[in-house]
């Protein structure tokens, strides 16, 4: 199934986001911009990376900013708030919360690869209250409450 999704490029210079390869579930995002991120411990926090597009969701659809797993496995980058959440009617740029976990700056060049759009229907929810939940066999177990392996 496909879904079609307006989107504008704030630089023209970029390409669209695409899927690396025929199974991929998430299309990857660029930089628009040259960057420098340095270790989390010399700033505290993440860097605001801007992608250069700006998207129109249709409605019942959201989108997930999510790391790739290459820049985080290889160099110890990752996304801050992840998932990034973005609704259907946001119209901004989309903006990647980068972080960076190793112990030396990392470089970015604008056009490379920072992040992953997922892009999925969601259905809505319709409250039905009730005086108690139906028992299962997990009940209130949480927080490892399965076991950890």
């Amino acid at each position: 199934m496909k879904v079609k999704v307006l989107i504008e490029r704030i630089d023209k210079e970029l390409s669209l986001p695409f899927y690396a390869t025929s199974g991929s579930a998430a299309l990857d995002l660029y930089s628009r911009v040259d960057f420098i991120l340095p270790p989390f411990n010399e700033i505290g926090g993440g860097i605001i990376i801007p992608t250069g597009i700006k998207i129109a969701l249709p409605e019942g659809y959201l989108a997930f900013v999510l790391p790739r797993s290459g820049l985080s496995a290889k160099e110890g980058i990752t996304i801050l708030n992840t998932p990034g959440l973005i609704d259907s009617d946001y119209r901004g740029e989309i903006l990647v919360n980068l972080i960076n976990f190793s112990q030396r700056p990392f470089y970015g060049k604008k056009g490379m690869r920072i992040a992953q759009l997922l892009i999925l229907h969601y259905p809505r929810v319709e409250w039905e209250e009730v005086e108690s939940l139906p028992l299962t066999e997990r009940g209130e177990g949480g927080l490892g409450s399965t076991g950890i392996l």
